[in-house]
């Protein structure tokens, strides 16, 4: 199955893109991350019942898989109902203050940060498919 990256990020006018990272077929825009994931899903949809089979490309015509790649800002803000700071400092080791500014846009994570939120968030996800109730 092949996976298709689509890339969702704030603009800097406070709007939010996602598209494709290397495939046509894949945009959508929106005043909030959950607003540009669905818009591109919607778009994608519309993309391949409107074009001919032989119009698509390549990927679309066999399995794939959609992935969902963020910037820490977009990501912060598009599951800031359920992570809260605090949470997140203890699973990744940095402080608050300097995630909220991750959040707001003020400053960016140098890409060894970016993946230590990325690899703690991971974490938390495997333990969480452990659990049984």
């Amino acid at each position: 199955m092949t996976k298709i990256i689509v890339i969702i990020e704030r603009a800097a006018d406070g709007t939010y893109s996602a598209y494709g990272q290397s495939v046509d077929g894949i945009w959508g825009m929106g005043d909030s991350a959950e607003a540009a994931k669905a818009s591109a899903l919607q778009s994608l949809a519309l993309f391949l019942e409107h074009n001919p089979r032989r119009k698509w490309p390549k990927v679309f015509r066999g399995e794939y898989e959609l992935v969902f790649k963020f910037d820490v800002e977009s990501l912060f803000n598009y599951y800031k109902k359920i992570f809260t700071h605090a949470g997140l400092e203890r699973i990744t080791g940095i402080n608050q203050r300097l995630l909220q500014h991750y959040a707001s846009g003020l400053k960016k994570p140098r890409p060894v940060q970016a993946k230590k939120i990325e690899y703690a968030l991971h974490d938390l996800g495997r333990e969480l498919l452990a659990l049984q109730l």
